[in-house]
């Protein structure tokens, strides 16, 4: 059954009392999206009722003995949104403004993503409310520790597989794929992703965010940039993906013009050598343009200064609603990449479409992390590590196969491509619940 008569279904946030904040935001654009995009897929209102509401969503206190004696509490949260395609699977953030609220969109954000590339998984998250550049090391080891022993029974390689993000990372999942094999009393390596390679890790995780948006950048760049030789970028946050992003563009021809990180930018018209400018970055925690160990000249720039730049590609990868009605107007660029989660609000990217601006939205853009944590798990399973060239063609290869997909189907559908992602996310889904017989049953017993 389609559901195309449904069009006019509005999705309610997932738990009422929603407070307003950045997450109530980003629930009210993510699904503003799908309500648009229900009118292009083929579903079920089986699908549409599943969506609605997180599968399950976990609240947990967790107590940590501070290195002077003292104990505090933490809040920390889990939610699994859907498992329709498979077990959950989403990121761990450690962050002072983390509640129920932002886990569930977040959540709701992954089944989306991991559809989009065809994963065989649904969507998850977690966090603590903490601001982790408090606590000691020994601190921060034992409110890891503490998290998975308060979720243990609400996680599991079959069930629902937590890996980094927003301040956690290698180190963090260490702590925490050791501490649940402590509990099941034997070696699980493929509960968490994200972890060191000698633990279990994937070759390539690190950079996979970068790399996974620069090959669908450069599959689509001809489409959207026919008639420009050398393309032009500006990358508004130069850590860890915006820096890859900016250095294989930079490889591959491009002039990279501006960087930024949270304390400012530079800007040089003649392009920068990004190669040495992340060498600088790394070694002082500063911009500065450099080739070689040689200063050239550039200027200082602010955040929307470089928003507002007049280049080709613009790649907003630092922090959610960057760019919305206050300075939509200002972005001159004709192709932007999200390699950050909601960068444009759904105001601004409905009035970059009518402009002609082509938006890779996010939940492709950025899914290069949750490929290789899904190639982490298979060589995890397996038993067997892959190379670092097997790891980079399949990612290579899934990136661009759906970027090709996703630019037929938005060509076909005449929509954006932000639209055209969504409708095919709430297709897959759809053929995974229908799969399961759910329709066909209660239409049997009614």
């Amino acid at each position: 059954m389609s559901c195309q008569g449904l069009s006019a279904v509005r999705f309610a946030p997932p738990v009422r009392g929603y407070r307003s904040g950045m997450s109530n935001e980003l629930f009210n654009d993510a699904t503003s999206v799908l309500t648009e995009a229900m009118r292009y897929a083929d579903i079920s209102p089986d699908t549409v009722e599943l969506l609605r509401q997180p599968k399950s969503a976990l609240q947990v206190s967790i107590p940590v003995r501070r290195d002077n004696g003292t104990l505090e509490t933490y809040l920390g949260y889990r939610v699994r949104y859907n498992d329709s395609r498979g077990p959950t699977k989403g990121g761990i953030r450690f962050h002072p403004s983390v509640s129920l609220d932002e886990v569930q969109t977040l959540a709701f954000w992954m089944t989306i993503k991991c559809a989009i590339v065809d994963l065989p998984y649904g969507g998850g998250k977690g966090g603590v409310t903490v601001d982790p550049k408090a606590l000691s090391m020994h601190e921060l080891e034992r409110l890891s520790r503490g998290y998975i022993d308060a979720i243990a029974d609400f996680i599991g390689p079959d069930v629902d597989i937590p890996a980094p993000d927003v301040y956690t990372n290698e180190l963090v999942m260490s702590w925490m794929m050791d501490q649940y094999s402590t509990i099941q009393r034997r070696r699980v390596r493929d509960v968490i992703t994200g972890k060191p390679v000698a633990l279990g890790g994937s070759l390539g995780r690190s950079s996979a965010t970068g790399d996974g948006g620069f090959y669908v950048a450069r599959s689509l760049m001809p489409r959207i940039l026919d008639d420009v030789e050398v393309p032009t970028v500006a990358v508004q946050g130069f850590g860890n993906a915006g820096a890859v992003i900016a250095g294989r563009l930079h490889d591959a021809g491009c002039r990279v013009v501006a960087v930024s990180d949270s304390k400012g930018g530079i800007h040089r018209p003649d392009g920068l050598h990004v190669p040495s400018v992340r060498r600088v970055k790394e070694e002082t925690g500063r911009l500065t343009a450099v080739r070689g160990d040689d200063v050239q000249d550039f200027d200082p720039i602010t955040q929307d200064e470089l928003l507002a730049l007049d280049v080709d590609i613009l790649v907003p990868s630092a922090l959610e609603n960057a760019i919305t009605s206050r300075n939509v107007e200002s972005v001159r660029a004709r192709m932007m990449v999200e390699l950050a989660n909601g960068p444009i609000s759904a105001e601004a990217d409905q009035l970059l479409h009518k402009r002609g601006v082509t938006v890779v939205p996010d939940v492709l853009a950025n899914a290069g992390g949750v490929v290789v944590s899904y190639f982490e798990w298979v060589q995890n399973r397996q038993g067997f590590p892959w190379t670092a060239d097997e790891v980079d063609q399949r990612l290579q290869s899934r990136m661009i196969t759906e970027a090709d997909r996703l630019w037929s189907a938005a060509t076909e559908r005449d929509t954006s491509l932000r639209v055209a992602a969504y409708a095919q996310a709430l297709e897959r889904i759809g053929h995974a619940v229908d799969a399961k017989g759910h329709t066909d049953t209660y239409r049997a017993a009614s």
